[in-house]
């Protein structure tokens, strides 16, 4: 296999706090958006003030997409990457992942859902090979019990079935 470049200071911070925060990591890979792709994401926000500074940020370079598994992981996560406005996040929660990170309000290093529906929607636009449904009903009982381990590898955790354990 060829060497990997060294993975940027940003993504890799982000991915310690994912791990630290146990989430557990469902999915993750980098990826990198276009101009168009990154419009029909933030299609919602089209007409507003930031959109278009929105769009530009996401199509400038390569970035991680993941889905993470947690209780109540959607305010759990949005708890974690703080306060969008970053001037915010630094002084009323400097140990988030925008107050430790983040740049500008358009820049602040971190995306989340807003709620599970957007979640499923965002997804599927990042994922569309992952049937949410069928994850629910295959790997999710599994993590639930504690039966994972993290692959460094892959950036993911991954179900460990009794069938799939080694014996030493």
């Amino acid at each position: 296999r060829p060497a990997r470049p060294a993975t940027p200071l940003f993504p890799q911070a982000v991915h310690a706090a994912i791990l630290r925060h146990r989430f557990l990591i469902v999915r993750a890979k980098e990826l990198r958006c276009g101009p168009e792709q990154s419009r029909r994401f933030y299609r919602e926000h089209a007409g507003r003030f930031f959109y278009q500074r929105l769009v530009e940020f996401m199509a400038s370079g390569p970035m991680w997409a993941y889905i993470l598994a947690h209780e109540n992981a959607v305010p759990h996560w949005r708890s974690l990457m703080g306060p969008t406005k970053v001037f915010r996040a630094r002084h009323s929660d400097p140990d988030s992942i925008r107050g430790a990170y983040g740049l500008t309000d358009t820049r602040n290093t971190t995306h989340g859902s807003d709620s599970p529906a957007s979640a499923s929607r965002e997804i599927a636009f990042f994922f569309p090979e992952f049937d949410e449904q069928r994850w629910y009903e295959q790997d999710e009982p599994w993590l639930r019990r504690g039966q994972m381990f993290y692959s460094p590898e892959e950036h993911m955790h991954r179900v460990l079935r009794e069938d799939e354990a080694e014996v030493t």
